[in-house]
């Protein structure tokens, strides 16, 4: 049994390590991206140190063993931060870290401590101003370690409740459609980390206690605190990384049809002119953008946004100021000749009368009627 949860927390490491690497290197949303990579990173750290521990890893390799010394595993105090801070950038695109913010982490010298306590002891024996004796040193760390707990526990139940109360506030407030999905997540994100510290409360009271800590852990060891932070990673890592791609891609779609530079805009109008010149599509009553985004291969969204930005027009307008020269030049043709005005209406492309009487004097600023008299007067 135990191997089996070794292995799960093994594998919750490797995928935090991997995740976190993904999340950091990503450039759209990078400052929220890099919290959470940062967040996931330390808690794959933590299950990598008892992995080792577990695995006598520190005990058969010499070099792991004094690394442990030197590189601290578990840091804890910079998670309350990084998680309310994350929520804060996944909510405000303009969130920025201060110097205010980045002194919140200085409460992680509480995770330094006892790697701090072996470099002075090391040093001092070096320097022969400390006698060689590992047991009062070696028994203050794990005292430390032990105490230290409270320090860290409180911290991340603070910040978490923060997180909590802020997106009580966001909701309160209103929030924006396109925001909606990450709130929800954001939501859930912060429920699991409620979860969690009520397991790790749970846990934390006999474990302080002298009485009662040896023998909790020689049952059970770190298992009902690592499992689930294994459990943690492995799914807020890869909702998160999704999330992060969600936002990232719907961030580049609206830059694209913002941002259609004239070049573009030229190239796209010219497949568009074609389509309607060319291939007179606009003789379709049943026309819609759909049907055009299908015939030339542009996304419904681009002829929308290339219509607006480089033409001042709707797609409507668009259309219809086609259908009335196909109209008015018919008219010059003689077309009237075998047709009314109404059914050659139809023939150009309007779906009734009504629309295209309409239409026809927003267009000429008179009715076809009064139009059709000054060619008659032209002639």
């Amino acid at each position: 049994m135990t191997g089996f949860l070794n292995t799960i927390i093994l594998l919750g490491t490797i995928q935090g390590l991997i995740v976190s690497t993904l999340l950091f290197r990503r450039t759209v949303n990078k400052r929220s991206n890099r919290l959470l990579a940062f967040l996931i990173l330390l808690m794959s750290m933590a299950c990598l140190n008892l992995y080792c521990v577990h695995s006598n890893l520190l005990e058969t390799s010499r070099i792991l063993r004094i690394i442990s010394w030197f590189v601290p595993m578990i840091v804890i105090m910079p998670m309350g931060p990084l998680i309310y801070f994350y929520i804060q950038s996944m909510l405000n695109p303009s969130f920025r870290l201060t110097r205010n913010h980045r002194l919140q982490f200085l409460a992680g010298i509480i995770d330094i401590v006892p790697q701090v306590t072996t470099i002075i002891f090391l040093t001092g024996v070096y320097m022969k101003v400390i006698k060689y004796n590992p047991e009062p040193w070696g028994l203050f760390i794990d005292r430390y370690n032990m105490y230290s707990d409270i320090p860290r526990w409180l911290s991340l139940t603070v910040y978490v409740l923060l997180s909590f109360r802020f997106l009580r506030k966001e909701k309160t407030a209103g929030v924006h459609t396109d925001k909606e999905a990450v709130r929800k997540w954001l939501q859930l994100f912060i429920n699991i980390f409620i979860a969690f510290q009520f397991i790790w409360f749970i846990y934390l009271i006999p474990y302080i206690h002298p009485a009662y800590s040896d023998r909790l852990l020689n049952k059970f060891d770190w298992y009902p605190i690592y499992i689930p932070i294994a459990i943690m990673i492995y799914w807020l890592g890869l909702k998160g990384y999704f999330i992060s791609l969600a936002i990232n891609t719907e961030k580049v779609k609206k830059t694209l049809y913002r941002d259609i530079t004239k070049e573009g805009g030229e190239q796209i109008m010219s497949l568009l002119q074609k389509s309607m010149k060319e291939d007179k599509l606009y003789l379709n009553p049943e026309l819609n953008l759909e049907a055009v985004a299908k015939h030339t291969g542009i996304v419904a969204k681009m002829i929308s946004t290339v219509l607006n930005q480089h033409q001042q027009t709707n797609f409507n307008e668009w259309v219809n100021a086609y259908r009335i020269g196909e109209f008015k030049g018919r008219l010059r043709s003689g077309s009237l000749e075998q047709l009314t005005i109404a059914a050659l209406a139809v023939e150009c492309g309007f779906n009734s009368q009504a629309t295209f009487q309409r239409i026809f004097k927003q267009s000429e600023g008179v009715t076809p009627s009064a139009y059709l008299k000054t060619i008659g007067s032209d002639n």
